[in-house]
């Protein structure tokens, strides 16, 4: 008896190896009626209406920027199953087959995953939050509270929109997705120790999250962290007592380290491992960038998909070492209150772990990117909850006050959404943000061609042309500059950009856009003297045959053109221009018998 009056006076802060047995209630009286459910089943319908309104407009955008190198905007998208997940991200890819799979080049199917995988990984916020918030002492009702208001900023920030709108950045949504899984088996355990089966859910999900998206390789760390904070708390014996994960883990990091190394380094499409930024400049620019992703969180504003921010090359360049001594300072008074304040000072490392792999030492080519806050969102989110849960105000003001903020953030999503649904506004908006970006003109440019407004591709393509060519080519430039040139009514023009990109790089698709120019205007030895020169440059580049095939049709000579057709054909069996051509001129053929 002595016992159980002594566990009832026991400290409000609940650790985790008490939890378990703290969480087992006393029966229920038989007179007893359960609470009904449709409050909570209301409420995730509300949620999910109120997400699916939120990025409604993004749900018809097209392909952008990233989406048009992957598998699924690209002539062979209906490759089997074993083409699309050959490379180091074969979880993502599967997802993206599946895609191609039930509604081939409309994006409306992507969208609707991303969202529904936005809408899993809230969940797993709330779950996650609540647990934390359990072992911080807070009382039941509140903490329902602070933890749905979690999971539903998570929802709805519009910092979100990033990884949710865009369909590259679902290797951020699901790798965390799947992260966040994890970390939830680990923190719902139902014993103190983590047993064998626990340990193999863990290990299998971090396994998929990395061949997802690589930076949750921070996962590991979060565990440990979580382990010395709560069981029993400040302590390595919780460490120690979960080998049967933890081992496994360093026995995989070690056996895999150059696999794992080549996992965080390969991807340089995303810019991983620059050459000419080393990593202590790197460390100095994300001094500064973390307490960007700070205000961001805490007032979303200015949200751009290409920032222009600038590298500190030196620890006293552009405020780094301000940004460093800030960090520290937090650090500091982190860990000092970390028992008056467990939940929030938690939050806080965790956010720092969380970011690690990309906002510490291993150069990225953007130092700041909003989709790499979705993993590490989730420190602040804690953090926030942590300092809320101290806030002495009634449960129906703290809602209220919780309710504005996630509308103005739903609102605040939508037009996000609105943004990234519309190439035009998207790179209209990230220009207009990031003025002195190369990037963001290119890609504004590009977007009023694939628009056709040729007059305002090529003014665009000019005033990037004054930009250091440090993202395109200068060959990129002056090809997709006459293309808008020639869209435009100006061949002359059009001609001198792609003469002159040739004498930069001359290459078979430079000298088929010159013929290219040249047939629409019927200048027909001038373009078969380009598709000579492009034949020279590389036989096998399949366009050259198509445009011959264009050449003897426009000429009625529907044989000679069926040959090229299908030369081009036998090169590479998915160019539609070739394909489409060669079945006119058969028609045409056959009629003329």
């Amino acid at each position: 008896m002595g016992d159980k009056q002594a566990k009832k006076r026991a400290p409000a802060r609940v650790t985790q190896s008490t939890a378990p047995a703290r969480a087992t209630q006393p029966p229920a009286s038989k007179a007893a009626i359960p609470p009904s459910r449709w409050p909570v089943f209301a409420a995730f319908a509300a949620a999910l209406a109120v997400v699916l309104w939120a990025y409604g407009p993004a749900f018809h955008g097209p392909f952008l920027f990233d989406d048009q190198s992957l598998p699924f905007a690209l002539p062979g998208f209906a490759d089997p199953l074993i083409n699309w997940i050959r490379g180091d991200r074969p979880v993502l890819m599967f997802t993206y087959w599946l895609n191609a799979r039930m509604s081939g080049a409309d994006p409306f199917s992507y969208h609707i995953f991303n969202v529904a995988i936005h809408c899993v990984t809230s969940a797993l916020v709330f779950a996650i939050v609540r647990r934390f918030l359990e072992w911080s002492g807070v009382e039941a009702q509140r903490r329902e509270l602070l933890a749905a208001f979690s999971g539903l900023l998570f929802l709805l920030h519009p910092t979100q929109s990033e990884a949710v709108a865009y369909l590259a950045g679902r290797s951020e949504s699901l790798s965390v997705m799947l992260a966040f899984a994890a970390l939830a088996i680990f923190i719902y355990r139902r014993q103190t120790r983590v047993g064998w089966w626990t340990a193999l859910a863990v290990l299998l999900l971090f396994v998929a999250s990395l061949l997802t998206k690589q930076q949750t390789i921070a996962l590991p760390a979060l565990l440990l962290l979580t382990d010395f904070w709560w069981n029993p708390g400040f302590s390595l014996r919780g460490i120690c007592a979960n080998w049967r994960l933890y081992v496994p883990l360093a026995l995989g990091a070690a056996a895999g380290t150059a696999f794992f190394w080549r996992l965080i380094t390969t991807a340089t499409t995303a810019g991983f491992g620059l050459k000419d930024l080393p990593w202590y400049q790197y460390f100095f620019t994300e001094c500064r960038a973390l307490f960007v992703y700070i205000r961001e969180f805490v007032l979303p504003y200015g949200l751009t998909a290409d920032w222009d921010f600038p590298i500190s090359k030196t620890l006293l360049d552009r405020g780094a070492l301000f940004g460093l001594i800030a960090l520290l300072a937090l650090a500091a008074a982190a860990w000092h209150y970390r028992r008056r304040y467990p939940l929030a000072a938690f939050g806080f490392f965790a956010f720092l772990v969380m970011m690690a792999p990309t906002s510490s030492i291993l150069p990225i080519r953007d130092p700041i990117a909003e989709r790499r806050l979705y993993f590490g969102i989730l420190g602040l989110i804690l953090a926030g909850a942590g300092l809320l849960s101290r806030v002495k105000l009634p449960r129906a003001t703290l809602a209220a006050a919780g309710g504005g903020v996630l509308l103005i953030f739903a609102f605040a999503t939508h037009a996000r959404a609105e943004v990234w649904g519309n190439a035009v506004a998207l790179w209209q908006d990230t220009a207009e943000k990031s003025p002195d970006k190369a990037r963001a003109h290119f890609q504004l440019a590009s977007a009023y061609a694939d628009a056709g407004q040729c007059d305002r591709a090529g003014a665009e393509y000019e005033k990037t042309s004054h930009f250091p060519p440090v993202d395109y080519r200068t060959t990129d430039l002056l090809v997709d500059w006459g293309l808008a040139l020639d869209c435009a009514g100006q061949p002359q023009p059009a001609l001198a950009k792609l003469h002159e990109a040739a004498a930069i790089e001359p290459s078979a698709h430079v000298y088929t856009q010159i013929a290219k120019v040249y047939g629409e205007h019927s200048q027909w030895s001038e373009a078969l003297d380009a598709l000579a020169t492009a034949q020279k440059i590389d036989a096998n580049f399949p366009s050259i045959y198509a445009y011959k095939g264009i050449i003897d049709y426009q000429t009625n000579r529907f044989a000679e053109a069926i040959e090229e057709y299908r030369h081009a054909l036998a090169l590479d069996p998915t160019l539609e221009p070739a394909r489409t051509g060669m079945a006119a001129a058969q028609r045409r053929l056959a009629a003329g018998r």
